[in-house]
């Protein structure tokens, strides 16, 4: 069975609540597309239009990364490919994530 995409107000939900959980409130923008005059801010509109294009790409992208098998080894045996495909895309930092663990 294919999953069916989400809706463009399923994905408004997703991206309200998420950053509600974060202290971020869409609400204080502006109505529409359009700008801010006074304060530049985009458009509450626009803003969720940007993120929903997100969701739809990068973040899948995101979700389907899986790690090469290390380079001069044999093929990885498929327990041992399960078990790398779990593992997060590598991180420019990964101290800093090491330090969140604790």
């Amino acid at each position: 069975m294919t999953p069916v995409p989400p809706t463009d107000a399923e994905l408004n939900s997703l991206i309200i609540a998420r950053l509600a959980s974060l202290g971020i409130d869409l609400s204080q923008l502006p109505a529409g597309t359009a700008s801010d005059p006074e304060t530049g801010s985009p458009g509450r509109d626009a803003v969720l239009a940007s993120l929903r294009s997100f969701m739809r790409g990068t973040v899948a992208r995101i979700a389907a990364y899986q790690l090469p098998p290390p380079s001069g080894t044999v093929p990885v045996d498929p327990a041992a490919a399960a078990a790398l495909s779990q593992q997060r895309a590598p991180m420019m930092y990964p101290s800093i994530s090491t330090e969140w663990r604790r």
